[in-house]
């Protein structure tokens, strides 16, 4: 019998990678457990790299904050792209709140306007926000979503269930999120008889509080519904 041939050892693209990923799902845990102030240590530490080779990818603690905003948004997109693959409109909504609720997206809010926001951040949300109105477009053809909702309603919702609330054990956690998120989307079905309370809210509003962060850029589109309420 032939000798096994010898496993090959990944590359140095294929290595700097996957430590690039695992810097950035460090990133995400050490951040969203410990808070914005957490070291860059935590997460080399976390990630299982050294500290120089973290800095030779990421010069400052403000740029690895500002690659984990694309990181995320590139994720939302993904989900997005999911939901509209799914057969049944109301699944693939549901599908992609959970989605998104999971991974945390929404606990990267509080960094608005304490960051300088790039280029980069710009066009993954814009892309990420083009894909979320497809989906909610598509619920509301579908008539299985309120008329009233709409695709910044819907992040917004997923951000409440973004952070991570205490309980006795994490099955707990789990379990009493799954409820409380379950109670939310029966929320966002139509049929519901009394309108939502309030005006809906304005995508550039909530844009303008990233632009405030260390000179943060203009994004390179215009807002979609910028004018359509106020």
């Amino acid at each position: 019998m032939p000798d096994a041939p010898a496993r090959r050892k990944p590359g140095p693209q294929a290595t700097a990678a996957r430590n690039d990923r695992a810097v950035i799902e460090a990133a995400r845990e050490v951040f969203l457990t410990q808070g914005f102030d957490a070291p860059v240590s935590a997460v080399a530490e976390r990630a299982g790299v050294g500290m120089g080779s973290l800095y030779r990818r990421y010069r400052t603690k403000e740029e690895l904050l500002q690659h984990l905003c694309v990181d995320s948004m590139q994720r939302l997109a993904d989900a997005a792209r999911a939901a509209l693959r799914a057969q049944d409109p109301w699944e693939g909504l549901a599908g992609y709140v959970r989605r998104c609720a999971g991974f945390g997206f929404g606990a990267l809010a509080p960094l608005a306007g304490t960051i300088a926001s790039t280029e980069d951040m710009w066009r993954a949300a814009r892309a990420a926000q083009e894909l979320a109105e497809a989906v909610v477009a598509r619920a509301h053809a579908a008539g299985v979503l309120r008329r009233d909702v709409t695709a910044l309603d819907v992040s917004l919702l997923i951000g409440k269930f973004s952070t991570r609330a205490t309980a006795p054990s994490p099955a707990e956690e789990e379990n009493a999120a799954h409820r409380i998120l379950a109670i939310a989307l029966d929320g966002l079905r139509a049929g519901h008889p009394e309108p939502l309370p309030g005006h809906p809210p304005v995508v550039r509003r909530y844009e303008d509080l990233w632009r405030r962060g260390g000179g943060g850029q203009e994004p390179p589109f215009r807002v979609a519904d910028e004018g359509r309420s106020t």
